[in-house]
């Protein structure tokens, strides 16, 4: 379940992925039919369209900050800070600077 992280050794999960000008940069931790966990790395601009999932997901902030739309609410979350995705509820995400996020998704 567990991968690309080392095991039994300390890393700064921010380190893990690098900012790539016009491109979100992703790296899966772990996954499997109930969980996924994603580092993600998105230069200012870049996001994600509105979209849904059939499962909740959190979104906690490692670096920089990014706007977040859930169901028609703005909200922009820096880093140190976190926010709920809720199922099925149409959500997007935009760098308003340079951000990484991990990413937990539970069904």
């Amino acid at each position: 379940m567990i991968k690309n992280l080392p095991i039994a050794e300390a890393v700064n999960l921010a380190g893990l992925v690098a900012y790539q000008e016009g491109q979100v940069v992703s790296r899966t931790l772990a996954q499997d039919s109930g969980t996924s966990v994603t580092l993600f790395a998105f230069p200012t601009g870049e996001g994600l369209s509105t979209h849904t999932t059939p499962a909740d997901a959190v979104v906690y902030v490692l670096d920089g900050e990014a706007r977040v739309e859930i169901d028609g609410n703005s909200s922009v979350v820096k880093a140190g800070e976190t926010i709920v995705m809720p199922a099925n509820v149409p959500h997007a995400v935009v760098a308003e600077q340079d951000f990484k996020m991990l990413l937990i998704v539970v069904q």
